[in-house]
């Protein structure tokens, strides 16, 4: 499959002043020839020329070309950078089809770059992490495991523990070597619960990190008409709830995203928790309920001008969650530590505190540090297997110790798309004469 030629448009397929139509593979210069007025090819180039159907011009254009081992796949590779437009990109495709091109598959040209050692599994992650950034500090951290952070972070624990299963090995098949390290299981356990504590706490930031990078689950609660759906619409700069002196007028979930300084809010507006008779209110008040069950961020609207019973009864409630308690309607009655008038817009003491206490958070990004839930998960089984296995070696089991860090050293080669297999045989012969 990675000996034919394949293409695809890799901008929006919509109106605008250009487009680029990218053709990558071995015939990827010989179908630009014949389409175009280019006769000779320099890599690393930009020229100007006509694209043509036949006989017909259909566009004038400038190509790029970037030669075997430049370029985004590390095949040759051209990229067509004609007029914008529906009709006119999508005739240069066709045309790209009819000489010998095959249309890429979603994220084929990555998985070139990725299959031809150009970048790793994690770097891949990260290109699809900045292509879909909607904040800052997702578009930076992508940044960041686009330039190898991940390989950064892991690759000392992957390297240590290669060098032990490596004289593992050593010890099992080659017992004749006296002079290689003895690895007992003295000499293995404090490497496992080095390594233990370094799978934690990467784990621990990454999670951390996740929270804030791609927003926190954040139900808005409180007795009805109190102001929940002031403040969400106060949060996301817009009138996405319906605002009425009417209590009970959300009914259901009203769900929004708001990027601040420091973290995404993931927001829910929910239905007001009281006692109630009124069926479809109470559907609700059961779905406002299931929503807190789920949040990782609770905040808890109280009206400033009408505090009474209820309120502490949901303070009380809720306290263990933790939850931020904002007094509204401080135009009316300013008291508590966060005073807001979301009606007026004025909910500055709210973001600043969201943003304080996420502040620590925050600054992982400029870590090197775990990015998406694949790697967080494969780093987790990581951890799995080396806690079975400084049991194992605790309880003297040492059949079972090898292959909880054959498992242990997978995860973390899955986590980059290394080959484990290739990946230690090359390092074992590397480092240890085994020929002799």
């Amino acid at each position: 499959m990675l000996n034919d030629t394949i293409c695809a448009i890799s901008t929006a397929l919509k109106d605008g002043a250009i487009s680029i139509v990218r053709m990558s593979g071995e015939d990827a210069f010989e179908i630009i020839k014949k389409i175009s007025d280019v006769k000779e090819i320099v890599p690393n180039t930009i020229v100007y020329s006509h694209i043509h159907d036949n006989d017909e011009i259909v566009d004038e254009v400038l190509i790029s070309f970037f030669g075997k081992g430049k370029s985004y796949t590390k095949e040759d590779m051209v990229e067509i950078n004609c007029h914008g437009g529906v009709y006119v990109t999508r005739l240069i495709l066709n045309i790209l089809l009819k000489n010998g091109c095959r249309l890429a598959e979603a994220g084929e040209f990555t998985r070139r770059a990725y299959l031809n050692g150009r970048i790793d599994l994690a770097e891949a992650d990260s290109i699809n992490d900045l292509i879909k950034a909607q904040s800052a500090i997702q578009a930076r951290s992508a940044i960041r495991g686009l330039n190898g952070s991940v390989e950064r972070l892991i690759m000392p624990l992957m390297d240590e523990m290669r060098d032990v299963i490596s004289m593992i090995e050593v010890n099992i098949d080659y017992p004749e070597y006296e002079d290689e390290k003895q690895m007992s299981n003295d000499v293995i356990r404090p490497y496992v619960r080095k390594w233990i504590r370094a799978a934690e706490e990467m784990i621990d930031k990454a999670e951390r990190f996740r929270v804030v990078k791609d927003g926190i689950k954040t139900v808005i609660i409180g007795k009805p008409n109190v102001g929940k759906s002031s403040l969400l619409n106060a949060l996301l700069e817009t009138d996405k709830a319906i605002v009425t002196d009417i209590a009970g007028t959300t009914r259901d979930l009203v769900e929004g995203k708001a990027v601040l300084k420091n973290v995404t809010l993931n927001l829910i507006d929910t239905a007001g928790i009281r006692e109630t008779d009124e069926k479809i209110e109470k559907i609700g008040i059961e779905k406002t309920i299931k929503a807190v069950d789920e949040a990782e961020l609770i905040i808890l609207v109280i009206d400033a001008s009408n505090i009474d019973e209820e309120d502490y009864e949901l303070i009380e409630r809720y306290k263990d969650r933790d939850p931020i308690i904002v007094y509204n309607k401080s135009d009316l009655n300013k008291t508590g530590e966060v005073s807001i008038s979301a009606l007026n817009n004025d909910i500055a003491q709210l973001t600043d505190l969201l943003n304080e206490r996420y502040q620590d958070d925050i600054s992982l990004v400029d870590e090197d540090i775990l990015n998406n839930e694949r790697q967080i998960a494969l780093m987790k089984n990581c951890l799995k297997e080396l806690k079975e296995m400084d049991e194992n070696i605790e309880n003297d089991t040492t059949d079972v110790i090898v292959t909880n860090l054959d498992s242990a050293y997978h995860s973390l080669c899955l986590i980059l798309g290394k080959e484990y297999q290739e990946d230690l045989i090359d390092h074992m012969f590397r480092n240890f004469c085994l020929g002799k």
